[in-house]
């Protein structure tokens, strides 16, 4: 069941409670702390659920490609952004690469630092 939050307007009180959808719109709603009637929905956080392609069309910004080949730190980021936008967990190995590119390291000694990289499904010889 839905929680639903409201705020009584006569004695400035928030409480919740808990409907069914069949429920909201049927059910008188009273302020359980005085009984009033004077009560308004309280709107919390909105999460946005987002498609794959949506994901992907906010990562292939071409303003966010420029200078990445020429700043690690920049590759950093943009990996950064790109991990957290699939919103799956890809694993230390990524994490660490990221790292090292936020703090400026560059790609291929991270390359020759890290050999096996490209040896697993999640090949990252591309970096």
């Amino acid at each position: 069941m839905p929680t639903y939050t409201y705020h009584c307007r006569e004695c400035q009180e928030y409480f919740e409670i808990f409907l069914t959808y069949d429920e909201y719109d049927q059910r008188s709603v009273t302020c359980p702390q005085c009984g009033s009637e004077k009560i308004s929905l309280r709107i919390e956080k909105v999460r946005f659920a987002k498609s794959e392609d949506s994901r992907i069309e906010n990562l292939v910004d071409p303003s966010q490609l420029e200078g990445i080949e020429d700043d690690p730190k920049a590759m950093g980021r943009l990996m950064r952004r790109m991990g957290d936008e699939m919103g799956e967990e890809i694993g230390p190995e990524f994490d660490e690469v990221v790292s090292r590119l936020e703090k400026g390291q560059d790609p291929e000694q991270i390359s020759r630092e890290m050999p096996d990289l490209g040896d697993g499904p999640d090949d990252m010889s591309g970096i």
